[in-house]
């Protein structure tokens, strides 16, 4: 069996000093970044990775990161955040990093747990979901001083010119934007909108896609609650006033279906958000938030663009934020 690679072999191969090669893994914005090029170029090129448990005894670190895991939900629901969990945990341990999933029920439980892991010692930092307007969440996560970033906005005045913290989210109105636009261009100008009632975050920003590409000039707007049988029957009352539909969810997309199929317009192109295997399955068109790219953003945000430890750049106008443009799967 071959040796693994060393420090030392790495420090050699780069032209550098042991220091350095901890540095570049340990403290990497206090090295240069053409240094940190060459190391990170030799790590590759040999295959090395830290040892974790040696660095945890030098540093003190847990080299962990805590998400929340959601309740199972069944249906389509909780597809994005499983892809999102899987290729978080692919790229924390490309960065030598390990990623510990919890469960709480509420976001006070939440809290309670994230107390616990902190004060334990056994995460580094956090990442949460399903932001929503005066999370209280954010609120300790900020005033206790774990790292952490959340996908999904902080729902603030302003959270790109005054981010209340660091955040990673996908952009629901460029999504829904790329809908409206492919259905006024191929199947006409009457194109409505389903969502969910006003005063969600996520829904309405959604919304705020169709809305500006010119949807509202023809097409109604629609509300129905994240159900299927609900979506249904409220898509049944324009199914022949429409020319297209752009929903805010898969599930809300499958309803009107179910209703244009019974009304004898199964043919009538109807839009949904998250790409499922069900909307797949039905030969639906569907935005595709790109977990991957947003597991990426997050880690990023918490330990550079190449670091191997927690280390969150600060909450600063513009740049305390990563947006992922989705893209509209046509089918």
């Amino acid at each position: 069996m071959s040796k693994s690679p060393t420090v030392e072999d790495v420090a050699l191969r780069a032209g550098v000093s042991r220091q350095t090669v901890s540095n570049v893994l340990n403290s990497p914005e206090i090295v240069r970044p053409a240094t940190r090029e060459r190391v990170h170029a030799a790590i590759d090129e040999l295959g090395y990775r830290p040892l974790a448990a040696a660095r945890n005894l030098r540093t003190r670190r847990s080299s962990t990161i805590g998400i929340h895991l959601d309740p199972y939900a069944g249906g389509v629901s909780g597809v994005v955040l499983d892809r999102f969990i899987h290729a978080l945990t692919e790229h924390a341990g490309a960065r030598g990093m390990r990623v510990l999933v919890y469960a709480a029920r509420t976001p006070e439980e939440e809290i309670e747990r994230l107390a616990d892991l902190s004060d334990s010692g056994e995460v580094d930092a956090a990442i949460i979901t399903g932001t929503f307007h005066g999370d209280p969440r954010t609120k300790w996560l900020v005033d206790h001083g774990l790292p952490f970033v959340s996908f999904g906005r902080p729902w603030g005045e302003d959270d790109v010119a005054d981010p209340a913290h660091l955040w990673v989210d996908v952009d629901g109105a460029a999504g829904t934007a790329q809908a409206t636009a492919h259905a006024l261009a191929h199947a006409g100008d009457r194109v409505g909108f389903l969502g969910w009632p006003q005063g969600s975050g996520t829904g309405d920003d959604r919304e705020r896609g169709w809305a500006r590409t010119g949807g509202t000039q023809h097409g109604p707007r629609l509300t129905a609650e994240d159900d299927a049988q609900q979506a249904k029957a409220v898509a049944a009352g324009v199914i022949g006033e429409v020319d297209a539909l752009v929903c805010a969810s898969d599930l809300l997309a499958i309803g009107a279906h179910l209703a244009a199929t019974e009304a004898g317009r199964a043919e009538l192109p109807i839009y949904g958000f998250d790409n499922t295997p069900a909307a797949e399955a039905l030969g639906l068109s569907s935005v595709e938030q790109l977990p991957e790219q947003v597991a990426a953003g997050a880690l990023e945000l918490l330990m550079g663009p190449t670091g191997s430890v927690v280390a969150p750049r600060p909450a600063d106008a513009g740049t305390a934020h990563v947006l992922v443009e989705p893209r509209l799967i046509v089918r």
